[in-house]
């Protein structure tokens, strides 16, 4: 049967959770700092339990020397050989000392070092537990208030809930039972503080792993989750089964399922949102409940993209006060701008004007010598725009140019003119009043010019039949202005008549 002692530091070591041997070490250093009070020596002492008796040893350490120098520290070679013969040069040896002479003042100081040795092993296993479960969730009752902050029990330990990690939206009793994730343990003196939170998107995870068990099983994985504390969640879901409709299965039957995470949030909105690896149809899914006409890649390294929408779903996607594209761009992890469509059709054309009302350089005129540019810059000519409106015999009056310099100049200006190519973002249609005309076009507009009268729809060219060529057109024009020149005169008479 085991003595009082050991039978004591096995109820502790179960009480507090504690290692036996950290207890007993605690004995030890508590019976060392009582031995140096009562003795008052500048011996090294040391102590050993003794699990069977249940008592504490204590010994004066000395070193084994040939010539004795501190008597504290230090042993002859004789004086220890009297008592261990097998002792030699350099060799410790332990020289017990009474301990029943210690008294109630060394009693109460061994008393206080086992407490706070018990103490600190008890704050180190809190710290060593709670530092892993950092992102987990914890239930806790309020406990009591300190200031704004709010103190939580959580069984082992209290824990603190600052404001900076409480929603807006949500308010609590004493007494009050909370879920809360655990964020951060910090190391301090009076023991380790666990720091929890209800802002962190972290709890949206570990609510929807409590309430959906594909997520807790790993059929459905959360991808990513942002939101706004009070207000609106956005939660990318995946699903490892093509088989399970991750959204679906988020929500439940009649939203049974979301309705649960909505109440322990005090009502915040949660958009379940299709992850995808494509980046523009998950941003087209993470604006949702806005419809996408289109979405456009801009800046891929800088991870930039425009979103183009209708003019009437323009203010869902961007949400109240740019809430839903704002919650979406985290989401996703790019910067989004939404447009509709009218913007960008408008910046198109605004882009299509500043191309063709640019100036365009006298440098860039090729085969035309700097001497040659030096003269038309001398005449007021700055750039190739205006050659091309003074034309070859403008050109010819300026001193130092010729009939065949001014030739090659206006060649130079019209091959540089020769096509012009504008890029217009795909998805996005070619306004009409900037594009070019047809030949069916060009034809039915000088029949309506000659004849004065709108050609009705079975008369339009492109009714002709196929094969009909420029020249034929322009023949028929020709026949039909002289008919009009002819018949001109009788149309006056029959006025003056």
């Amino acid at each position: 049967m085991s003595n009082i002692i050991t039978q004591t530091i096995e109820q502790i070591s179960k009480e507090k959770n504690i290692d036996p041997k950290v207890i007993i070490a605690a004995l030890e250093d508590a019976m060392i700092a009582a031995s140096r009070k009562y003795y008052k020596t500048n011996e090294e002492i040391s102590a050993r339990f003794d699990p069977e008796t249940g008592l504490v040893e204590i010994f004066a350490v000395k070193r084994v020397v040939e010539n004795v120098e501190n008597p504290s520290l230090e042993i002859s070679v004789e004086e220890a050989r009297q008592i261990d013969e097998s002792l030699a040069l350099d060799d410790t040896v332990e020289l017990p000392k009474p301990t029943d002479v210690l008294g109630r003042i060394a009693a109460q100081t061994a008393k206080q070092v086992i407490l706070q040795k018990v103490r600190e092993a008890e704050r180190q296993n809190i710290y060593n537990e709670y530092s892993q479960k950092i992102g987990e969730l914890v239930n806790g009752i309020v406990k009591r208030f300190e200031g704004p902050d709010i103190i939580v029990d959580i069984g082992k330990t209290e824990s603190l809930l600052p404001l900076r990690e409480q929603s807006r939206a949500e308010t609590y009793k004493q007494g009050e039972r909370i879920r809360a994730v655990i964020v951060k343990v910090l190391p301090v003196a009076k023991g380790p503080q666990v720091i929890l939170s209800r802002t962190d998107p972290q709890l949206l995870v570990r609510l929807f792993e409590m309430e959906i068990p594909e997520i807790y099983d790993g059929t459905i994985v959360v991808k990513n989750a942002v939101h706004e504390p009070g207000d609106r969640a956005k939660v990318a879901v995946a699903s490892t089964d093509r088989d399970v409709d991750p959204v679906g299965a988020c929500v439940g039957m009649k939203g049974s399922r979301i309705n649960s995470i909505i109440r322990e949030l005090r009502g915040e909105k949660i958009d379940i949102v299709q992850w995808s690896d494509d980046s523009a149809q998950y941003a087209a899914n993470a604006l949702n409940p806005a419809k996408i006409s289109k979405v456009l890649i801009i800046d891929p390294a800088e991870r930039r993209m425009e979103v183009i929408v209708e003019e009437k779903q323009q203010s869902l996607a961007i949400g109240k006060k740019g809430q839903n594209v704002r919650l979406a761009s985290k989401l996703i992890g790019w910067q989004i701008d939404v447009k509709s469509e009218e913007q960008k059709k408008q910046e198109v054309l605004s882009v299509m004007e500043s191309l063709t009302s640019s100036s365009t350089s006298l440098g860039e005129l090729e085969g035309v010598s700097e001497r040659l540019v030096e003269k038309l810059r001398e005449a007021g000519i700055e750039n190739v725009e205006r050659i091309l409106e003074m034309g070859e015999e403008k050109l010819k009056e300026i001193p130092g140019i010729g009939e065949k310099t001014a030739a090659k100049i206006m060649e130079a200006a019209r091959d540089l003119f020769e096509e012009v190519e504008i890029e217009v973002p795909e998805g996005i249609d070619l306004p009409a009043a900037i594009k070019a005309p047809s030949f069916e076009e060009k034809s039915r507009e000088t029949k309506e010019a000659i004849s004065g009268e709108p050609l009705h729809k079975d008369e339009h060219p492109q009714d002709q039949p196929a094969g009909t060529s420029e020249e034929e057109v322009a023949a028929e024009a020709s026949a039909a202005g002289g008919e009009s020149d002819a018949t001109a005169p009788d149309s006056k008479q029959e006025d003056s008549q």
